[in-house]
């Protein structure tokens, strides 16, 4: 009671002094508004300290969300993978899909004053688009980059790359002027960005908070919020609290404190805001029992999908039917139904087990199973759990261990020491970039990609055909060959694509948070409205 009672003193103080800043009046910094005076400030809460705030150097959900707020990309790309101009007005690829072309926007400055230019942007795709998860597919096929004029810039590879576009729009663009000759992976800009964006950087106290201030020179029309504060909260009730109080005007919940939401006034959680996330089932095609992908599209037909997001996931999602989302409408395989082609049919699926040649034993069991899952994504223990019922009911025994995310990765996909995997994670900008990744072959082992020790030749033929084309018909045809041949293997697959990890606002300071906007993780800062 003593060690709840200290937590929640400090978490009283830390509210306090976010009240405070609301009170604020345009004698502050960032002061400079339309409101008659009164700083228009808005306040994020967040769950730690950001590691960094620089995404292009540093992978991770926090480093995205701020470099969304304080840098551009080339092309911008939306949570439905609209793609329209950013700091390019328009881009050009030719018929080979072996040169882009990029015309960027005028009178663009970054936060310090200084010009952007076509030279930033040449030192961009040289030296930092390589170091960057996404862009170092991009980057090895960069043959040369010419700046043609002021606002020109071509850029010339070596082969064709599909996701090119798509790569680019993930690339936040940073100053030359600041980076080169550095370090740039221990600049110090890393933590006191200087962008282009329509928020600048202002401070940061670790454990306390992270404040942003408008850009007033942002090029994409007039920011309507002064200075943006993000508290930085550790513990969910206390997000939750703070939220449904109205001192804070957005923040992630937990699907425990989500419940808690509904039916309060102003109280509505985002829509989207980011690329599709998914909850998937991952099986180790090295384990004896599940050697056969017979047999493991029998386990997956025993997973009631609908159950799971009704109950471990509280209706925050919807029942994978496809390998794709539907927001991928032009790569989906339409003939594809997971209902259909794995009925749950929990008396056929017992029958096919038996004559597969894994009858019940004296212990009531077929087979034992080892699944793992990380303890830190409650959805996903949820789900975890569901499952281990579920397969019950055709007699398979699942052992649920759960771990830190550390050991779940060094257990899955460096050691192989699992029989079925579950996981959340997100589709990404592209096909190419985020959902092939696991179902390619992966003879090194790496991270975060395919662990099920199948190496198709099919799937990687149709993953190449992807890759060699910038034609979307043609990739589209060729992620169809793929999810054909992953229906035929069944080795890992989405059970549902999960919304509970999107933002729950509380409207009733400002309206229009839940704007869609143009790029994923930006929040809608020149249109937003200060309400109360």
């Amino acid at each position: 009671m003593f060690t709840a009672h200290k937590r929640s003193i400090g978490v009283l103080a830390a509210i306090a002094a976010v009240g405070l800043v609301l009170t604020a009046c345009s004698g502050d910094d960032g002061g400079d508004d339309s409101s008659g005076g009164e700083e228009r400030i808005y306040v994020q809460a967040i769950g730690a300290d950001p590691q960094s705030f620089n995404a292009q150097l540093t992978s991770g959900a926090s480093p995205t969300a701020f470099s969304a707020q304080m840098f551009d990309t080339l092309i911008r790309i939306s949570d439905d993978y609209e793609l329209s101009p950013g700091l390019a007005e328009e881009w050009a690829v030719s018929d080979d899909g072996t040169l882009i072309t990029l015309t960027l926007r005028e009178g663009v400055t970054w936060h310090d004053g200084e010009p952007f230019t076509a030279e930033d942007v040449k030192f961009n795709l040289e030296e930092i688009v390589e170091l960057q998860t996404f862009g170092a597919g991009l980057a090895a096929r960069i043959g040369s980059v010419e700046v043609v004029d002021d606002t020109t810039v071509e850029v010339a590879l070596t082969e064709t790359y599909g996701p090119a576009i798509e790569t680019l729009a993930l690339q936040y663009m940073l100053p030359k002027h600041v980076y080169e000759g550095t370090d740039y992976v221990t600049n110090p800009a890393n933590l006191a960005p200087i962008g282009t964006g329509p928020m600048m950087f202002e401070s940061f106290q670790s454990g306390t908070e992270v404040i942003l201030v408008k850009n007033p020179n942002y090029w994409d029309g007039e920011v309507q919020v002064d200075r943006a504060i993000y508290p930085v909260m550790a513990d969910p009730n206390s997000r939750a609290l703070s939220l449904f109080a109205g001192e804070v005007d957005q923040a992630a919940l937990d699907p425990a404190q989500q419940s808690q939401g509904d039916g309060r006034d102003n109280i509505e959680q985002m829509t989207g805001g980011g690329f599709p996330q998914v909850i998937t089932v991952m099986f180790n095609a090295l384990s004896p029992n599940l050697s056969d992908p017979e047999v493991r599209a029998l386990v997956f037909a025993a997973l009631d999908r609908e159950e799971m997001v009704d109950v471990a996931l509280g209706g925050k999602g919807t029942a994978a039917e496809t390998f794709f989302p539907e927001a991928l409408d032009w790569a989906v395989n339409t003939d594809i139904n997971f209902s259909d082609d794995f009925p749950h049919d929990v008396d056929e699926i017992n029958e096919a087990l038996d004559a597969a040649g894994y009858p019940v034993g004296s212990d009531g069991y077929r087979f034992t199973l080892n699944a793992r899952y990380i303890t830190e994504l409650s959805e996903v223990a949820s789900v975890t759990e569901m499952a281990a019922a579920q397969l019950e009911e055709v007699g398979i025994k699942l052992n649920l261990v759960g771990s830190a995310s550390a050991v779940y990765t060094e257990k899955v996909y460096t050691e192989s020491d699992f029989d079925l995997a579950f996981l959340r994670s997100t589709l990404g900008a592209d096909p190419s970039l985020g959902i092939v990744r696991w179902y390619g072959c992966n003879p090194n082992k790496a991270a975060a990609t395919n662990p099920s020790g199948i190496c198709d030749e099919g799937i990687t033929e149709a993953a190449d055909a992807a890759l060699s084309s910038t034609d979307r018909e043609a990739r589209g045809e060729a992620f169809r060959d793929l999810q054909e041949r992953a229906k035929e293997l069944m080795f890992y697959a989405p059970l549902a694509w999960y919304t509970g990890w999107l933002p729950t606002l509380n409207t009733s300071r400002w309206s229009g948070m839940d704007e869609q906007m143009p790029s994923t993780n930006l929040t809608p800062w020149t249109s937003m409205e200060l309400i109360g």
